[in-house]
């Protein structure tokens, strides 16, 4: 077994980490199978409730292995398999019901970009810094980031990450939407793994399938979204976790009712 990504289980936590530290975490052949591996395998399995997505080293990812591709004598059909593998672990990943959380500190460049939205909230470091460079080395983008990019800060902002040779920092990235929280570096796996431990602990199964249903949303008509929403909420009103807590949420603002009346 490849240890270019590792994973790890804590109870219902799963920890998937990037371990090519000294290729900055790019992804190689043998990384983007151990992808796609790991994201099946995560993904089927009933016992886990929430997801780390971090990375060893002093960069998150720097997308496909591009010195790996020129120095191997890579075609581009070769260059396409590989992309078609690690598309099929970010598809398995995205449209889960499996709430993601990414811990991103360092360089997070191309597909890197793609690799990263996989996760459904993103913790960045203060000294984290997202970049483009497709065009910088005659390339276009790919692991989703035509996709996955617009859906976090809009077209335009997007083109202007790809169309120019810009490089945002942690604060812009937040302000653009690209991230949802940035803390000092030596916080980011604390704080990712608190909010993926809070998922854990209050109804797992409802973030999880929340996740799923604006993920997958983003595919389909305005009727089979508003058709799935209904059958899901059903589904979770059946199940006991939900009775209790709908339960306790009526009983506290009933009390809430009686103390405003009185």
């Amino acid at each position: 077994m490849s240890d270019s990504i590792l994973l790890t289980r804590d109870g219902g936590l799963a920890r998937v980490t990037f371990n090519r530290p000294a290729y900055l975490n790019a992804m190689d052949f043998d990384m983007a199978t151990r992808w796609r591996e790991v994201a099946h395998e995560v993904t089927a399995d009933g016992r886990i409730g929430a997801v780390i997505l971090d990375a060893a080293g002093p960069a998150f990812c720097a997308g496909g292995d591009v010195v790996a591709m020129a120095t191997s004598g890579a075609s581009g059909d070769a260059v396409t398999a590989t992309a078609h593998v690690i598309h099929d672990g970010i598809r398995t990943f995205a449209l889960s019901d499996k709430p993601i959380v990414a811990a991103v500190q360092g360089a997070v460049a191309g597909g890197g970009l793609g690799l990263m939205l996989t996760a459904d909230y993103i913790v960045a470091a203060e000294s984290a810094k997202f970049v483009s460079k497709y065009a910088n080395i005659g390339l276009t983008p790919d692991l989703g980031v035509t996709t996955l990019l617009p859906s976090a800060i809009g077209q335009r902002r997007t083109l202007q990450l790809l169309l120019q040779d810009r490089t945002l920092d942690a604060n812009e990235a937040l302000d653009w939407g690209l991230v949802a929280e940035v803390v000092p570096p030596a916080e980011v796996g604390g704080r990712a793994e608190h909010i993926a431990r809070f998922w854990l602990q209050n109804a797992t199964a409802a973030f999880g399938q929340a996740k799923r249903l604006v993920r997958v949303g983003a595919f389909r008509t305005f009727e089979e979204n508003l058709a799935d929403e209904a059958l899901t909420i059903g589904g979770r009103f059946d199940t006991d976790e939900s009775r209790v807590r709908v339960a306790a949420f009526a009983a506290a603002s009933r009390k809430q009712a009686s103390k405003e009346n009185s």
